[in-house]
């Protein structure tokens, strides 16, 4: 029955994510990951200085630095090419003191055998009666962003709704809120971006029939249904950025980020009220058209088998070329497999849209 009991733990692996746990410390984690090749190169230390049509993810107020319309493409794949990861972003300025973006992220793995129907009533196994299905994670952002009256301050917000879908077994919808603040001063770019502000809510519809299909898949496992509501916490981030220009044509951009969950997770900083973790990012770009990228974060205590707890870190590479408005990224993630995170060659595509009316 080897077939049948694997299809039954990819379900019940899945289907644990709608149980309702308001201490849940991971939830809709597919949105945590990141977007775009150049800010992944950088660790993801990018809440301060982001400012294109990527800015709708990492920092909606960060669309005030827009000059044009722009469209941003991001694939991953994660898992040995199991898991498949898009992203699409198109932003614009409405007028010289607003800005608005719309991105959509798909985080998916298709084509899974269902087997659940492999061995009949009599026992006779039939592959015929093997089907595929997918699991798929849908994040769709609305995102506005306006300069305020004073210099060098903006603000913007996200609303996202939220798809997730299990084969025939269960979906839901989630609805929920970012937003995010930057403020420049001299050289000095700092910003604030606060997730999920209000709690985002999935709630689940689970498919009884199809459910009761895999009730009997593994003898003395817990087949309870589960229940149809998740909750995911908010989450704060904060970060300082600084640009060194040299002889006009290098130009070196820092930042350092401070993500938090207030919740306890395994961050290297960690207390029953609030969890952070550090990143830190670096970009070195030439004339505008060649950039380097480097940047570490996730910094997390793990649990070793010897009872200890040994620091890990995900380190992160990357390059990029830019020439007429039109910029290709590549990030290679968690160099070295320095942490349990997920790693990945990334590319990405970000075009001002204006070149085409040149």
């Amino acid at each position: 029955m080897p077939l049948r009991t694997s299809i039954f733990y990819v379900i019940l692996m899945c289907s644990a994510f709608a149980k309702a746990q308001t201490s849940r410390a991971y939830s809709n984690e597919f949105l945590n990951i990141g977007v775009d090749a150049a800010a992944l190169g950088m660790g993801n230390a990018v809440v301060a200085g982001t400012g294109n049509a990527n800015s709708g993810y990492w920092n909606p107020a960060g669309l005030m630095k827009l000059e044009q319309k722009e469209l941003s493409l991001m694939h991953a794949s994660y898992f040995a090419d199991i898991a498949q990861y898009n992203y699409g972003s198109f932003a614009m300025p409405i007028d010289d003191r607003s800005a608005f973006g719309f991105s959509i992220i798909r985080f998916s793995v298709d084509d899974i055998l269902n087997t659940t129907q492999l061995i009949d009533d009599q026992g006779n196994i039939n592959y015929d009666r093997i089907s595929t299905f997918s699991t798929a994670d849908w994040a769709f952002t609305a995102s506005y962003a306006r300069e305020s009256k004073l210099d060098g301050f903006s603000y913007g917000a996200n609303v996202k709704v939220i798809r997730r879908v299990i084969g025939d077994f269960a979906s839901s919808f989630g609805f929920g809120f970012d937003v995010g603040i930057q403020l420049k001063r001299g050289g000095w770019q700092l910003g604030l971006m606060a997730r999920d502000i209000t709690t985002t809510y999935n709630t689940w519809s689970i498919d009884e029939e199809e459910y009761a299909t895999i009730s009997g898949a593994v003898a003395n496992q817990n087949q309870d249904l589960p229940e149809t509501t998740e909750i995911t916490l908010p989450k704060l981030q904060l970060g300082v950025a600084r640009e060194f220009i040299f002889h006009y044509d290098h130009v070196l951009k820092a930042e350092v980020d401070l993500n938090m969950r207030f919740i306890q997770t395994n961050d290297i900083i960690s207390s029953s009220a609030v969890s952070a973790t550090p990143a830190i990012g670096l970009e070195y770009g030439y004339t505008n058209l060649v950039f380097v990228r480097a940047g570490v974060g996730n910094f997390q205590n793990e649990l070793q088998l010897d009872g200890n707890d040994n620091v890990t870190f995900q380190p992160n590479i990357g390059i990029g070329f830019k020439y007429k408005g039109i910029a290709i990224d590549y990030a290679l993630t968690d160099i070295g497999d320095s942490s349990a995170a997920l790693y990945s060659n990334i590319f990405s595509l970000n075009i001002d849209l204006s070149v085409f009316s040149r």
